[in-house]
């Protein structure tokens, strides 16, 4: 068996954190703070280019028809350098829910829904997601049309339709709104228990686009905690030679590479099968948040006050992994996701049940999540 992911996405990669690397640096985040949309103009053109809004969209739609185990290592780098535009929502979130409802008939609007993912692929319109567990929408006044619901219903609203009324965010990168709208059967593109599935599985992509970019950002701010111990000086010596500072690292690195395969087998269970991915989705939110609280809490002890300042680099990756730890359900709804399928007397669990196929052989109306067979 090959778990590891294939060079192809490896390279893809690479070519992705070394773009975002020469882009999206601290001093252009901070400078779409000041700007009216909070968003450079500049990069969703290139992002385009880079084809990371095609990623998913199917072929017949112009897109690559990729999945997210292609996905989430992009998302992953997109955390790295704290991207404030919503591409890793529109990819892994909205396109997949656009998609699922297209192949389900999407109520009778095909055609359109088909427009608008073509659109989505040629970087010419923006669709972000209104799930009834999250109360705001980042970038909402930004898009073009947004997936909200009715119960279990699906609309695809355009914007123009909406009211949204601004709230201020914790992270200065972020232009939430909330969102009201009249009710109509006019954009309903799925209901009832086809719709009701569609928002679970978008909750369990949002949260893997959430614990991804929560990753980057752990190791992002390891790094400039690092960095800064190398560089600072304290009687005569460098303060990362300090054992005490030494640890603060190591349990963070710890926790990071713990968390990482957690990420990519979640990332697995969604492409397989999104609706039973409940387990692997919520491990890896809880996992990837830990990691990024620690990494937020040992990285300002190691710069000390000026860690907190508004100055400090370090302090915008922080804020974001705090707001992002709440975002698709936060660590408290993810442990009780957990915690259910745990004492499940239907759960299989153990180690008998993660590579074999025992565990296949109970059926699709098993409990049982994805097998772990071949990961590309």
């Amino acid at each position: 068996m090959d778990f590891t992911f294939s060079e192809e996405q490896y390279e893809f990669r690479d070519a992705i954190r070394e773009f975002l690397r020469g882009e999206v640096t601290p001093d252009s985040i901070r400078a779409r703070w000041e700007s009216e949309t909070g968003m450079d103009p500049a990069l969703w053109p290139k992002l385009v280019e880079m084809g990371m809004t095609a990623m998913l969209v199917p072929e017949a739609q112009g897109g690559l028809g990729l999945g997210p185990l292609d996905m989430v290592m992009l998302a992953h780098e997109c955390g790295r350098f704290a991207v404030p535009e919503p591409i890793v929502v529109q990819s892994l979130s909205a396109v997949p829910l656009l998609v699922d409802a297209l192949a389900s008939g999407a109520n009778g609007r095909q055609a359109e829904v088909e427009a608008v993912l073509t659109k989505i692929a040629a970087g010419e319109a923006m669709v972000l997601v209104g799930h009834p567990g999250n109360p705001v929408i980042n970038f909402a006044s930004q898009a073009d049309h947004l997936l909200l619901s009715h119960g279990d219903e699906v609309h695809l609203v355009p914007v123009t339709e909406v009211t949204i009324r601004n709230r201020k965010s914790l992270d200065p990168s972020r232009r939430v709104g909330e969102v009201s709208w009249t009710h109509s059967s006019t954009h309903c593109i799925a209901s009832g228990k086809t719709g009701a599935d569609l928002w679970r599985s978008t909750l369990n992509r949002g949260a893997l686009g959430a614990a991804a970019q929560l990753l980057g950002l752990a190791e992002a701010m390891v790094q400039q905690a690092v960095a800064y111990s190398c560089d600072r000086e304290q009687f005569g010596k460098p303060i990362g030679s300090n054992q005490a500072v030494k640890h603060l690292m190591a349990d963070c690195a710890v926790r990071i590479e713990y968390a990482k395969p957690v990420l990519h087998r979640a990332a697995y269970a969604i492409e397989v099968a999104p609706l039973r991915a409940d387990p692997a989705v919520s491990h890896a939110k809880v996992a990837c948040a830990e990691a990024a609280s620690l990494s937020a809490r040992n990285s300002i002890q190691t710069f000390g006050a000026m860690g907190y300042t508004w100055e400090c680099d370090l302090q915008m990756f922080a804020k974001r992994a705090w707001v992002l730890e709440k975002n698709w359900g936060d660590s408290g709804f993810h442990k009780n996701r957990i915690h259910e399928w745990l004492v499940n007397p239907r759960a299989l669990v153990g180690a008998e049940y993660t590579f074999g196929s025992r565990a296949a052989g109970h059926g699709s109306q098993s409990l049982a999540p994805p097998v772990l067979e071949v990961v590309r």
